[in-house]
């Protein structure tokens, strides 16, 4: 297990974190430190603890906006896998018809030389 220090409102903090998540946890703290920074310059000096919270419920809010973004994002990805499959269905149904149409065209083109039967000059004809 790895420790790290990070540095949070003016304060050093040890963390132990799995290892190589290192450079990971330093900018998380990274963060909370500039969140708490950005709070301080617009509420002023009301405490480190509150500041901490304050800090904390933004980043909750923000990672909450987020999850429901990303969950806005999973359905309209659903909803846009269902057209294609959709999509996809009809298209194979109109290639199956097209196909079928052509083969009774050439059954009935087959029919028709038949029944014409062989010309004089060895070909089709009215014969």
């Amino acid at each position: 297990m790895a420790h790290v220090s990070v540095t949070i409102a003016g304060r050093a903090y040890r963390m132990a974190c799995d290892d190589g998540q290192e450079d990971h946890l330093t900018r998380l703290g990274q963060e909370v430190d500039a969140k708490i920074d950005q709070l301080r310059a617009a509420f002023g000096e009301i405490g480190d603890q509150r500041l901490s919270v304050m800090a904390a419920i933004t980043i909750a809010d923000e990672l909450s906006e987020t999850r429901r973004h990303v969950r806005a994002l999973e359905q309209e990805l659903q909803a846009e896998r269902a057209a294609r499959t959709g999509a996809q269905q009809r298209l194979g149904d109109n290639q199956k018809a097209l196909a079928g149409t052509v083969l009774d065209a050439a059954d009935r083109l087959e029919r028709l030389a038949r029944e014409l039967g062989p010309s004089p000059s060895g070909g089709v004809g009215m014969g």
